[in-house]
C-alpha cells in the first residue's frame, strides 16, 4: 500500500509545503486540495508543479474535490470544474479526482413532506457520473465517488455509493472509502463483502473523538488510533476483500492546522503506519 498525506490535514500550508513535508515525513504521495492548486497556479505553471513532485519523489495520488455534483441548477459549472480538474490531473500525472454527492433535496415533486426516493437519487447520480466520466476519461482520469456520513448528505454509506458506481458502469468511475464517513453514516462492515476492491479508487484514513454520531463534523477528526473508530476492523475488512491501493491521511481538524506542517505530517505518518501495518504491506 502506498501512503500519502492529504492537503486538508495541513490546510493552512501551501501546496509546495505539502509536497516538501510529505517527503520529509516519509509519505510516498499527496492528495491535493483544489484550493491550494488554484493558489499555486496564480504565479506558477503546471509544469512547475509537476517538476516539484518529481524533485521530492512524491506521487500526486488524487485531487480533492469536485463538490456537490448532483441536483445542480448550475450543472454546467460542475462540468467545467470536472474538465479543469481533469486537465490539471493529466498535466501532473495524477490518476484520480474525488467527487462528492450533494445534500439531500428538501422536497420531491414539490412536496417537502416527502422523503426523496432512493431510486430517484440513484438515477440522478448515475446520469451525472456517466456524463462526468466522459469528460474525465478524455484525460485518462478516474472519478472516486465518496459517500459522506453526515446526516444532510444524500449518499451516506458504502452500500449506497457502490450501488451507484455499479449502475454507472464506467471503468473510470469507482468509489472512495473514508473511515470517518463510514463510522458517521452508520454503514456496516458487512456491506463491503460484495464490493469489488478494484472499484475502490481512494481510501481516506482518520479517526474521531468520542462524540454522538449526530455531533460528528470534520472538526472532530483526530489522528488515526487516537479516537473511537474501530480502525482494526475496518482495515481487516478492506484487506479481506483484497484492497491494496493508496491511502491518504485526511484530517480537517483546525487544531492541527495551527501546528508546524512538518510536525503534523510526521505525526500523521507515524499514527497511520501504526494503524495500517498490521494489515497491509506499506511501501
Amino acid at each position: 500500500m502506498k501512503l500519502g498525506l492529504h492537503g486538508a490535514t495541513t490546510m493552512k500550508a501551501d501546496l509546495a509545503t505539502d509536497i516538501k513535508v510529505s517527503a520529509a515525513a516519509g509519505f510516498k504521495g499527496l492528495e491535493l486540495q483544489y484550493g491550494k492548486i488554484k493558489q499555486y497556479l496564480i504565479d506558477r505553471s503546471l509544469t512547475d508543479l509537476r517538476k516539484l513532485f518529481e524533485q521530492y519523489a512524491i506521487e500526486p495520488m488524487s485531487i480533492n474535490t469536485l463538490e456537490f455534483i448532483g441536483f445542480r441548477e448550475d450543472y454546467s459549472q460542475v462540468q467545467n470544474e470536472c474538465r479543469q480538474l481533469s486537465q490539471i490531473a493529466e498535466a501532473i500525472g495524477c490518476t484520480s479526482i474525488v467527487t462528492i454527492p450533494s445534500p439531500t433535496p428538501r422536497s420531491y415533486k414539490g412536496q417537502p413532506e416527502l422523503n426523496y426516493p432512493w431510486d430517484e437519487l440513484v438515477n440522478e447520480y448515475v446520469g451525472v457520473l456517466q456524463d462526468l466520466s466522459g469528460i474525465a476519461g478524455g484525460y485518462n482520469v478516474r472519478l472516486a465517488f465518496e459517500f459522506l456520513g453526515f446526516g444532510w448528505c444524500s449518499v451516506r454509506t458504502p452500500r449506497g455509493a457502490y450501488e451507484i458506481v455499479q449502475k454507472t458502469a464506467r471503468e473510470n468511475v469507482g468509489m472512495n472509502f473514508d473511515t470517518c464517513h463510514f463510522y458517521a453514516g452508520g454503514g456496516l462492515l458487512s456491506e463491503m463483502d460484495g464490493v469489488d476492491a478494484s472499484r475502490i479508487f481512494t481510501f481516506h484514513l482518520n479517526d474521531l473523538e468520542n462524540v454522538p454520531k449526530e455531533a460528528i463534523t470534520d472538526a472532530v477528526r483526530v489522528m488515526p488510533g487516537w479516537g473511537v473508530i474501530p480502525l482494526g476492523d475496518v482495515c481487516s475488512k478492506l484487506k479481506q476483500i483484497g484492497y491494496d491501493g493508496s491511502c491518504t491521511v485526511e484530517l480537517f481538524r483546525p487544531e492541527y492546522w495551527d501546528w508546524d506542517p512538518l510536525e503534523t505530517a510526521k505525526k500523521s505518518y507515524e499514527t497511520a503506519v501504526k494503524a495500517l501495518s498490521p494489515y497491509f504491506t506499506l511501501e
